[in-house]
């Protein structure tokens, strides 16, 4: 499933290349109005500060509307900015929870960890670990919080919590989807973020729980089945056909 899910993701976004950068945009315009332009005049420190939150719930508000439309692209459909922008009241409260998720932990890595570090005692060492690790997983479980808002239609509490078990019940998958988030946007450097960029890790984040959540679906059609053998041939069969076998040299 690994292996597809790389293939569908690469694909998915090369196909709609132009979709990609077009929604990165709008990532790039928040950069510059909440980081460059305060840096850039020197603001105050709490100036700066308070720019720096408000540009963290711009970006995942802008975030929950990106992955909310990639999810037409995950399934196929054609993606038309005009139908981006009506998604907007549907991915307003996700966004905010993932907002508020976002400041929690950049509170906690700015602020919170440096601080207890600084104590320099077994405890301070403890607490910062404790809250490393708290974040770290917070971080990798968010990655499924607004593709399952998409797909289950369901309440915040009920999708973070199924945020969770996803993380929990596919925790090497989760790492991999996490490191390919990090490749994502580091190779996104070399096209100024215009592409993959942000909304390359939308696309994959909505290819990820649309692949996983085919597992849960086959689980839950009988009881009785291993959930340690999934078919995941069978399950992705129809996917394969639809993406085909495509190769980069067939691309250039």
């Amino acid at each position: 499933m690994t292996g597809f899910f790389i293939k569908k993701a690469f694909f998915d976004g090369w196909d709609n290349l132009f979709s990609l950068a077009g929604l990165n945009l709008g990532y790039l315009a928040i950069f510059f109005l909440f980081a460059f332009l305060p840096l850039s005049a020197g603001v105050d420190n709490l100036l700066l500060f308070a720019a720096t939150g408000v540009g963290i719930l711009a970006f995942s508000l802008w975030h929950s509307l990106t992955s909310l439309s990639m999810a037409e692209v995950a399934d196929y459909r054609t993606l038309g900015f005009k139908e981006v922008f009506a998604r907007f009241p549907m991915a307003a409260i996700p966004g905010l929870a993932v907002g508020a998720l976002n400041l929690l932990l950049w509170f906690a890595i700015v602020i919170a960890i440096p601080f207890y570090l600084m104590q320099k005692s077994f405890i301070g060492l403890f607490l910062a670990s404790l809250l490393f690790w708290v974040c770290l997983v917070a971080l990798i479980a968010e990655q499924y919080f607004l593709p399952l808002m998409a797909r289950r239609r369901k309440g915040v509490i009920s999708n973070a919590k199924a945020s969770l078990t996803l993380f929990l019940d596919n925790i090497g998958f989760s790492f991999v989807l996490f490191f390919h988030t990090i490749f994502t946007l580091v190779i996104s450097i070399l096209l100024a973020f215009l592409a993959p960029g942000f909304s390359g890790v939308a696309l994959s984040g909505q290819v990820a729980v649309k692949l996983l959540l085919k597992k849960y679906l086959w689980l839950e059609s009988d009881g009785t089945k291993d959930r340690k053998r999934v078919p995941w041939k069978e399950l992705l069969e129809e996917d394969q056909e639809m993406v085909g076998k495509r190769t980069l040299k067939g691309m250039i």
